[in-house]
């Protein structure tokens, strides 16, 4: 899957130019289960954290193009660009294509283990290569440790660059021994000739203070084993319909925002960008929320990935070891970390001065009721491969206790709305789902439970939604007791369970959402309309966009909801990536990129709309 792009004459010898903005489109994504990077057509790396996901940035220039940082590798004349992973890996290849005739790739990757491990320490590998004509190439290496706030110091040294802060921050760069380097305000520059089938490796390395051999960093073994790493692992997709291509990547996608020493799940490896250009719905997403979590390994489960899934059972087993009686947060730091504390980096412009830029999330601390179903969703689902035992039934059964307890509280809702507390149903409808999966587990493994309490609370709150949460003069189930506005996160009252797919409210829910809360085309769906008391607006929601594909599949319109999903489908970048909105009149990219939401859902949707149409075949 590639793109052309821009036609440009790139001048990045000029160290006091100002770089536009690209396109949050127009960046790929690569990582090591440890933390990611965005790698733009142009090929600068503009976004990445060491040596964590939610580590201050070392390339920001996404964030402020003047004092982010950024990683340059590209021709030195005018060219045209594409871009695509290698098949079935998240090896990222850029093409350029030069005016003159020649054409120079470029191929990225951070180095994972056969065992899905990375080594002692972070790295990026850049291979730049001639395949036909030739060609001069500049190499641009201006990192910015700690979001570009402390000065940074180059030297130069027998193999390449070495970075440092006065907080002892270090970035190595090592490459040919024989190019030459130049420094100016902060950042190094060469340029380098090649021709037909010469290459040149570019290796950065965080946290180790000497600049090696390039041949000591082994990039070429790296590169199998890192290629033979993600066959292996695509391999076991057990997904064989006709939407192959999409899943996969999704899946690969989801797989890079798995943080491999804990068990934790990004919900996005990026922070503050925005939902509004200009505007101030700018969050940071680099932290574990249990219901993405749980979604994504609803998705990688029905794939048939099961590793995922056991770790994150275990992360979420150490983050509920407390003894007191309070909510389950939302989100947890990726190493279990619970003060999630929100503040703004005032000396960043934000992406096309997009303030402010926020590191942390103020929302962690919120009461969302929704975030127990999908977690005993989650235990529901890896029950089925495993043994419930003691230990993770008492945690399980802690929470299923506390739902039955508190589930007529008000909270702030699925989308994290800052203007006070209210009855959203889809919290109560997740919190019936908390309470049916307790009740199942303990039927199905003879648990201790007080399944008498646990019946009559899940019929109270059956009862409740169906009277409180819905509009007869709308017919659908509204966003919260009280409102005739709508909410897409409704669209989901089937998929769990709540109500079957063919009952009249669900259809009606599905109708009202098609009238209310799409875009001008009926094509893209927002996640609700009214004020939830931010200024600004917000985009078209992605997520919600296959949910309605999929909701009017399992309502019988299977036709309808295969058509918006293969127009969704349009919307994906050049190398099969989605961000959190879209302009619904343009189709650009808005909010952090990749979002692990939105290719649950694509997954998802995908896997219901091959079932059921397996189920018409045989019919």
């Amino acid at each position: 899957m590639t793109a052309r792009v821009w036609h440009e004459t790139p001048q990045p010898w000029r160290l006091t130019e100002h770089r536009d903005y690209r396109p949050i489109s127009s960046y790929a994504l690569i990582g090591d289960l440890h933390t990611a990077a965005l790698v733009g057509l142009n090929g600068s790396i503009d976004w990445c954290c060491f040596p964590h996901f939610d580590s201050a940035s070392v390339f920001a220039a996404i964030l402020d193009a003047t004092r982010g940082g950024s990683f340059v590798i590209a021709p030195t004349v005018a060219h045209t660009s594409e871009q695509r992973y290698s098949p079935s890996t998240n090896v990222l290849i850029t093409t350029f294509s030069l005016d003159a005739g020649g054409v120079v790739e470029l191929t990225d990757f951070m180095p994972v283990t056969a065992s899905g491990h990375r080594g002692d320490f972070p790295e990026i590998h850049r291979r730049v290569r001639c395949n036909r004509g030739e060609a001069e190439v500049v190499v641009r290496f201006g990192p910015r440790f700690d979001y570009g706030e402390p000065m940074i110091r180059l030297q130069p040294r027998w193999n390449g660059v070495l970075a440092t802060d006065a907080q002892d921050d270090v970035l190595t760069l090592a490459g040919p021994r024989d190019i030459w380097w130049r420094f100016d305000g902060g950042v190094a520059v060469a340029a380098i000739k090649l021709r037909e089938g010469e290459q040149a490796w570019f290796v950065a390395r965080y946290d180790d203070d000497e600049v090696r051999p390039i041949d000591h960093y082994q990039s070429e073994m790296k590169l199998k084993e890192t290629t033979a790493f993600w066959d292996t692992w695509t391999a076991k997709i057990q997904y064989t319909g006709m939407y192959r291509e999409v899943i996969e990547r999704s899946a690969l996608a989801l797989k890079l925002m798995c943080f491999q020493p804990t068990g934790a799940i990004v919900a996005a490896p990026t922070t503050s960008l925005p939902e509004q250009i200009g505007g101030i719905r700018n969050w940071d997403y680099r932290f574990s929320w249990l219901r993405d979590s749980a979604f994504v390994l609803y998705s990688l489960n029905i794939l048939g990935h099961f590793e995922e899934a056991d770790r994150f059972m275990r992360f979420l087993k150490r983050v509920c070891r407390k003894t007191d009686d309070t909510h389950l947060q939302i989100m947890y730091g990726i190493d279990g970390a619970r003060d999630l504390g929100e503040r703004t980096l005032d000396h960043l412009e934000g992406y096309r001065g997009s303030r402010p830029v926020r590191v942390g999330n103020g929302a962690y601390d919120q009461l969302q009721l929704d975030v127990y179903g999908e977690v005993l969703e989650t235990a529901y689902l890896w029950s089925r491969r495993h043994e419930v035992t003691e230990g993770t039934w008492l945690t399980l059964q802690r929470l299923v206790d506390w739902v039955a307890d508190n589930w007529r509280r008000p909270d702030s809702g699925i989308w994290e709305v800052r203007a006070g507390l209210q009855h959203y149903v889809f919290s109560k409808v997740m919190c019936w789902v908390a309470l049916d999966r307790g009740i199942r587990l303990a039927r199905r493994f003879s648990l201790p439970a007080d399944l008498t309490r646990w019946n009559a609370e899940r019929a109270a709150i059956h009862a409740e939604v169906m009277e409180k949460g819905w509009s007869e003069h709308k017919q659908s189930f509204v966003q919260y007791y009280g409102t005739e506005a709508l909410d897409a996160s409704n669209l989901v009252i089937p998929m769990v369970h709540f109500l079957p797919a063919d009952h009249p409210r669900v259809r009606g829910t599905v109708m009202a959402t098609l009238r209310e809360l799409t875009s001008e085309d009926k094509e893209l769906v927002y996640r609700y309309r009214n004020d939830d008391g931010l200024p600004g607006e917000e985009g078209v929601f992605s997520i919600c966009t296959f949910w309605l594909a999929e909701a009017l599949a399992l309502c019988g319109e299977v036709e309808r909801g295969e058509r918006i999903f293969q127009r969704m489908l349009k919307h994906a970048n050049h190398v099969g990536l989605y961000s959190e909105e879209l302009n619904p009149a343009t189709g650009e990219f808005l909010g952090n990129h990749p979002q692990a939401f939105t290719h649950i859902a694509l997954i998802n949707c995908a896997h219901v709309l091959e079932r059921l149409k397996r189920r018409r075949t045989r019919s």
